[in-house]
């Protein structure tokens, strides 16, 4: 991650002057002076590290690494410990990387500039002012600086935010500020990074250059441990016109911004396309045949609104939700002790699902959970979780949307959090206890009496619960601190807790979030919609916390509804939801569909016939369903999302087209196929618009349906070449049909 910020490696090197890495980096561009902040006298911290941040020297490719350096040399990561720095460059190696006395012989300018082999290539070049400030600094004996030096507290981009036209340039500033109310230019210093290079480019100076992709993009501007943003709106250019009537705060704040940015929406989808989005996305599968001829011949004004409520109210809605907590919260199987567990948790997190339970009470039960997973389920997740490190991680991961996992090491590389955070955040965790009970390879976790604190590994200093840079006051020895970290989640003010879940059910539904990736929220991570993920996080927390109202605002908008159609002016954006973006089914899901169209079922160990897929208690059925392997079903062994594999593949598309379980699925004793070949009252045309009812959730158009009944009207032979009779011909040709049907995209991606 660290080495994103820079093109390649190296810089120092080894004193004995022998490469490390192999080939030739792109060379930075020349840069401008920058004035020093303390006069003429050179401070390491405040003058030095910044040129060897900007050289590449201290990245993770480079000579630095959590826990010390590497390939010879030992810088902290992007000079977060100057003064660690500053002893491993002037007394280590033998002296031989300063030279007071010969500046331009140093191994440090030596190396930096190609003139002693170097893994890094040229990092510095010899006329630049970068190379002028190195080589005074050592001639002036490499001095640490005054101790009561100005110390950065804040940086500045400026402009903050702007409007780009399509294809522009312009040069943004970096500013930083000093304790003494000093300021300085470092915009040759600085490192930038943009969030969407494919729309915003950004050079090693700073110069922004905007694609011609509509949408907003952000760029990191980074300098010494502080981190600022410049963000652009791109626009397209149309005049679009505001809506009259938006449903909800959805309409309200994305059409608004649609119209900022001059890129025109879609139009609303008709009844099928919504009818089986709305079943897909709710209840983890297609809509039944009776359910899509009953809402398709609906005259009522109210039946989208009256659909997503029953869906809702379903309990197919809890299987398909709990199916997705439950594996984000690592719902694992790793030997037979672990079925009741795995089962009791299952069902707990669904029960809470379909009695639309709080979502912040969900969440304190499981955080503060004791006893036994028989007399309470939530405390399987400490069976699955037990180092309190990795306890916090998730937690922040999966409930706040931030990644704390860099801080245990090293200050976060693109956030505020430091290792006093993650140790401050552990905390909490410190005085959970286990002890083993009569059942094989079960625990009681209790809370052991006594102070809350954690040990930061590097610093010694023993620290007491605190909440991402927030008090939450003294924590009594007999308080549980769990109790008071959920109360602190909870809270109308807490940053993160509300607008994580927001975020992460918005992209349940529109299959980009607000912020992406949907866990990473961050200062240097803007929302592309920010006044619409402010809006829904606010109305989130008045509701309640309640989840189905949630679900039911974003569904019941004008915004969700729209076409995946796109027309010349939208169908660049992937940002702005102006068109649904299709997603392919998942595999749990998909596997339902298509024993749903074939009438077929699958039979899962230890369960009742016909368990749905997307119920599955845990991951242990991935490994006796080839399907749901080979469909990326996740395995549960992370909080992120990403884990679940979204992207096709030819062992995909090879399955579907001949696994030996497709075929029986299609010749399934009673199924579809079957039904409808036996059946005197059935004739073709009614077939062809069963199936397409069934797969699709719409009748076949003209075409498709002559081309269908075409195609089952046909007479077959039997494998020696004699004519088989009308109902095994029938039979035969409705699955080859059915098979046809499953390997269309229509059917592979909700759209």
């Amino acid at each position: 991650m660290i080495g994103l910020l820079v093109t390649a490696p190296g810089l120092a090197g080894d004193v004995t002057g022998q490469p490390e890495f192999q080939g030739q980096p792109e060379r930075p561009s020349p840069v401008g002076p920058s004035e020093q902040i303390d006069g003429d006298t050179p401070h390491f911290t405040n003058d030095i590290v910044p040129i060897l941040t900007k050289a590449g020297c201290n990245t993770g490719v480079c000579h630095a690494k959590a826990g010390g350096g590497q390939n010879g040399f030992q810088l902290s990561l992007l000079g977060f410990e100057p003064d660690e720095d500053y002893d491993h460059l002037v007394r280590e190696g033998r002296g031989r990387r300063l030279s007071p006395a010969a500046p331009d012989q140093s191994l440090l300018l030596l190396k930096a500039t190609g003139r002693r082999p170097h893994g890094g290539g040229v990092r510095i070049e010899p006329d630049s002012i970068h190379y002028r400030q190195l080589h005074d600094w050592i001639a002036a004996g490499a001095p640490r600086g005054a101790a009561d030096a100005p110390r950065l507290m804040s940086l500045e981009v400026q402009p903050p935010d702007e409007v780009l036209a399509k294809g522009a340039s312009r040069q943004i500033r970096a500013i930083a500020h000093y304790s003494n109310d000093s300021e300085r230019d470092v915009t040759s210093l600085a490192l930038y990074e943009s969030n969407q290079p494919a729309m915003l480019e950004t050079s090693d100076s700073g110069r922004i250059d905007a694609s011609d992709i509509p949408g907003k993009a952000a760029i990191m501007v980074r300098y010494q441990g502080h981190v600022a943003v410049y963000n652009a709106a791109i626009p397209a250019g149309a005049t679009v016109a505001p809506l009259a009537d938006p449903e909800n705060v959805v309409d309200r704040f994305l059409f608004a911004n649609l119209g900022k940015l001059g890129i025109p929406a879609a139009s609303v989808c008709n009844d099928a396309t919504f009818l089986r989005r709305a079943t897909l996305d709710i209840a983890g599968r297609l809509p039944t045949v009776a359910e899509a001829e009953s809402f398709l011949s609906s005259d009522d004004p109210e039946r989208r609104r009256k659909r997503i409520d029953a869906l809702l109210d379903s309990p197919d809605y809890a299987d398909f939700f709990a199916n997705k907590w439950t594996a984000l919260l690592k719902n694992r199987r790793d030997d037979r002790s672990d079925i009741t567990s795995n089962f009791a948790f299952h069902a707990w997190v669904r029960d809470s699902l379909l009695a639309n339970q709080p979502y912040d009470q969900i969440v304190r039960q499981l955080l503060a959970a004791t006893g036994t997973v028989i007399g309470n389920p939530p405390v399987a997740w400490y069976k699955r979780v037990k180092d309190p490190k990795q306890q916090i991680e998730d937690v922040a991961q999966l409930f706040l949307g931030v990644r704390m996992q860099c801080a245990q090491c090293h200050h976060h590389p693109f956030e505020r959090w430091s290792q006093d955070d993650y140790y401050s955040l552990a905390a909490f965790f410190s005085q959970v206890g286990r002890k083993p009970t009569a059942v094989r390879g079960e625990d009681l976790i209790f809370h052991e009496r006594g102070i809350a604190q954690t040990q930061n590994v590097k610093s010694g200093q023993w620290l007491r619960p605190a909440a991402l840079g927030t008090d939450v006051g003294e924590i009594p020895a007999g308080e549980d601190p769990r109790l008071r970290l959920a109360d602190w989640m909870s809270s109308a003010d807490n940053p993160f807790f509300a607008k994580a879940l927001v975020n992460r059910y918005w992209k349940h539904f529109f299959s980009i979030g607000l912020i992406e990736p949907e866990d990473d929220i961050r200062d240097t991570n803007p929302p592309t919609n920010p006044e619409l993920l402010q809006a829904l996080e606010q109305e989130f927390i008045a509701s309640g916390f309640d989840l189905k109202q949630l679900i039911r605002v974003i569904t019941t908008s004008r915004s969700y509804q729209l076409s995946s159609h796109t027309n010349e002016l939208n169908r660049s954006d992937r940002q702005n939801y102006s068109h649904h973006y299709p997603t392919r089914l998942q595999a749990e899901v998909l596997l339902d569909a298509i024993d749903q169209l074939t009438g077929a079922r699958t039979d899962f160990a230890n369960l009742p016939i016909g368990t749905r897929a997307v119920a599955l208690p845990d991951n242990s059925y991935n490994r006796s369903s080839p399907f749901l392997k080979v469909f990326g079903r996740p395995d549960s062994s992370s909080v992120c999302e990403c884990e679940r594999v979204q992207s096709a593949s030819l062992a995909q598309s090879l399955h579907l087209l001949s696994a030996s379980d497709i075929q029986n699925k299609l010749a399934f004793p009673g199924g579809r196929a079957e039904r409808l070949s036996q059946s005197d009252g059935v004739s073709p045309e009614n077939a062809v618009a069963e199936l397409y009812l069934a797969a699709f959730g719409r009748y076949p158009s003209p075409s498709e349906n002559d081309l269908a009944v075409h195609y089952l009207l046909e007479p077959r032979n039997d494998s020696d070449g004699k004519p088989l009779g009308t109902r095994e011909a029938r039979k035969q040709n409705l699955q080859d049909l059915i098979w046809a049907l499953i390997n269309t995209k229509e059917f592979m991606f909700n759209h």
